[in-house]
Formats: structure tokens, sequence, C-alpha cells
């Protein structure tokens, strides 16, 4: 058994660790799981330019972000023996140290877990039409570079 469906993958503002708990407990009663692995992406306060950031502002193609973040489901399906994914991303200001990407995987092994979250996180790094608009403490900004 597999969760392949399809689930909203965008919150708006940041992703709280009540949130994240709730994700983690629904999962105690699928008891064919023996490993689970998450990813919690969260926003640095870098300095650029002697500007500290001090937010980001989450936009993105959501139709096609979406479709990409089903292609990236499909072929980790496909890759690892996944019986559970869940990919949640914000939109919106999410300010620095909260949590902005959460990546959950659930399989019968942790080998498993460990491979594709990794897959997964550089997949989405690389491919979904998600940007970031880098507010600094002066109010200036600039459009994140994905690294």
């Amino acid at each position: 058994m597999s969760d392949k469906k399809t689930k909203n993958v965008f919150i708006q503002g940041a992703i709280s660790s009540e949130f994240i708990g709730d994700s983690i407990a629904k999962h105690q009663t699928k008891t064919s799981i023996g490993a689970h692995n998450i990813f919690l992406g969260q926003v640095r306060a870098d300095v650029v330019n002697n500007k500290r950031v001090s937010a980001i502002e989450y936009t993105a193609y959501e139709d096609m972000a979406n479709a990409k973040f089903q292609e990236i489901r499909k072929a980790a399906f496909e890759k690892f023996e996944l019986t559970c994914m869940h990919i949640y991303h914000s939109l919106g200001m999410v300010n620095a140290g909260e949590i902005c990407l959460f990546v959950f995987v659930s399989s019968p092994h942790r080998k498993t877990v460990f491979e594709a979250l990794e897959f997964i996180v550089e997949d989405i790094k690389a491919h979904v039409p998600v940007f970031g608009k880098e507010i600094f403490e002066d109010n200036s900004h600039q459009w994140k570079v994905n690294n």
C-alpha cells in the first residue's frame, strides 16, 4: 500500500512545528513502516552585501509547481520502496528561523528513506518553479538564487 494520492503541497506562511508533529503522529497506525525521514528547510538570516535577511517571500507558478511535485512523487515511488511521501512548501512570507519546506518519507527500511529523501529534495530545488524574494532588515529585497 502506498500513499500516492495528490495533496495540497502549498501552505500559506511558515510550516509550524505542530503541523510537522501532527503529520508524524498520523503515521503511527501504519505498522508496515519501519523508518521515517524528514527534511526541514529553514529560512537563514544570511548577510548579503552587509544586509541581513529577515524573511523570504515565496511565490510560485502553482499549476506548474504542483505538476512538477507530482512528477517528483511518481519518480520517487517508482525508484524507491516507499510507503508514504509528503511534500509541503510555504507560500508568502516566512521569517528567518521558520520552516519553509517539509519533506516526509516513510518506508519499511531505513536505507531507503535516506536515499529517497536526498533524491526528492535535490529534485525539488533543481526543478520546481518556486521563487524566493529575500527581504532584508532595511525592507530592501532581492530574488534568491537556489543553491
